[in-house]
């Protein structure tokens, strides 16, 4: 691995990228310990660690944004508002005649549907940083006048949209996807404090829970490279004046096309109740009653939102009748199905049969830290930082992230042949 490394750092372009790369990622580490104006740090983190955010969905929002919630630092926030603006976007594509035109019209499409997703984010992280604030303050953690309290929403508003920002610019001119990465880094940064809690745990969590982070974490890499190879023949036909071979490859499917998303998904739409919530004190009871991670209803719910999610975001990748289609196009087929049609057909009902294996494994594995809690004793903090949630998300994302590596040093390889 070490020499892989080593090779990808001789690459000059892909030196730059990795530079970009790690140059923002530490811009927004700096900015999740930058408080905001006129935030007393301390408050906020005294009310977190004496329960008002360890149990709740606030601790899991301060985990995925590494816990610069919990100091109400400029980046609080986080990346979910852009994450829940884009899931409300791809719902409404389904809905909106409209916007499944822009859809359908390529990149002139995507890049107007994009600003949609930027103006909604913009008005989601306004409300989210109003809630919290005012959450916070009829808490008694935080003291402020309705001047600062309008800066403090005006910044956080700014932060998130920064961060917003930042993502792209990570897709576009550095390595890996860049909401991804922003989240994969928060994760990383509750590690030393989940090992922490982990050494200082029970007899049982110090001895059963690496052997279960080791299991969850191969079974993460076995379910994210394991696929379905649908085997494809390829006529022979006339191109110009040239006479083609045919021959035969194979379409990979993967088990879990959708890779980390719907479990990120999932999180942002727990948390939207939460923040309209804290708008009305008289709804407390029901939130903590059904939004609070440890509870049943809780899980139930997650578990729900993570299989429906996998079933969408796969459907959103990969749609059966434009790859039969592209398939006819070329003289393809698969041995045995007609083209056209039945080829999507057949797609479409092993595309279903194989996504369910992987939704579930989603939904478990995403409900695995807060079981330990309940019933395997295990503590908050070390359940939490290597647990099932942030393992899924940290392995696959540097799964992701290694094969677009790989894919630019394998490019280079090829440019001799090019030139």
């Amino acid at each position: 691995m070490f020499s892989w490394l080593t090779n990808a750092w001789r690459v000059p372009e892909l030196r730059q990228r990795l530079l970009f790369t790690a140059g923002i990622l530490a811009v927004y580490r700096f900015g999740s310990w930058l408080p905001a104006p006129g935030v007393s740090s301390d408050q906020i983190s005294n009310y977190f660690n004496q329960g008002g955010g360890s149990g709740t969905i606030l601790g899991l929002l301060s985990l995925f944004s590494g816990g610069a919630l919990s100091r109400f630092s400029v980046f609080a926030l986080g990346i979910m508002p852009y994450i829940t603006a884009s899931i409300i976007l791809q719902l409404l594509t389904v809905v909106l005649p409209r916007l499944e035109q822009l859809q359908k019209e390529g990149e002139s499409g995507y890049a107007k549907i994009n600003q949609y997703t930027r103006y909604l984010t913009v008005a989601l992280s306004a409300m989210q940083a109003v809630g919290y604030t005012y959450l916070f303050k009829r808490q008694g953690a935080l003291e402020a006048s309705t001047a600062r309290v309008i800066l403090i929403v005006l910044t956080l508003t700014a932060g998130a949209t920064l961060l917003m920002w930042f993502g792209e610019q990570i897709t576009k001119r550095g390595i890996g996807n860049g909401i991804s990465l922003l989240i994969f880094a928060s994760i990383l940064t509750a590690l030393p404090t989940g090992i922490n809690a982990w050494v200082n745990g029970g007899p049982v969590e110090k001895i059963m829970f690496p052997l279960i982070a080791l299991g969850v974490i191969v079974a993460v890499v076995f379910v994210q490279e394991g696929q379905r190879r649908i085997p494809i023949q390829y006529a022979k036909r006339m191109v110009g004046r040239r006479m083609t071979t045919g021959g035969s490859t194979y379409m990979p499917l993967r088990v879990n096309m959708a890779g980390v998303i719907p479990v990120i998904f999932a999180a942002a739409i727990m948390a939207f109740p939460p923040t309209i919530g804290s708008f009305f004190p008289q709804t407390q009871g029901f939130v903590n009653s059904y939004f609070t991670p440890n509870n049943l209803p809780y899980l139930l719910f997650q578990a729900l939102l993570i299989v429906i999610f996998t079933y969408f975001y796969t459907a959103v990748q990969f749609n059966p009748v434009d790859q039969a289609d592209n398939l006819r196009k070329h003289g393809g087929y698969i041995p045995g199905i007609r083209p056209g049609p039945p080829t999507a057909q057949y797609l479409d009902r092993v595309l279903t049969r194989l996504t369910l294996p992987g939704a579930l494994y989603l939904a478990v594995i995403a409900t695995l830290p807060s079981l330990f809690i309940v019933y395997g004793g295990f503590s908050q903090a070390t359940a939490g930082a290597l647990g099932g949630t942030s393992v899924l998300i940290a392995v696959g994302v540097a799964l992701d992230t290694m094969r677009q590596m790989e894919s630019q040093m394998m490019m280079r390889s090829y440019e001799g042949f090019l030139r």
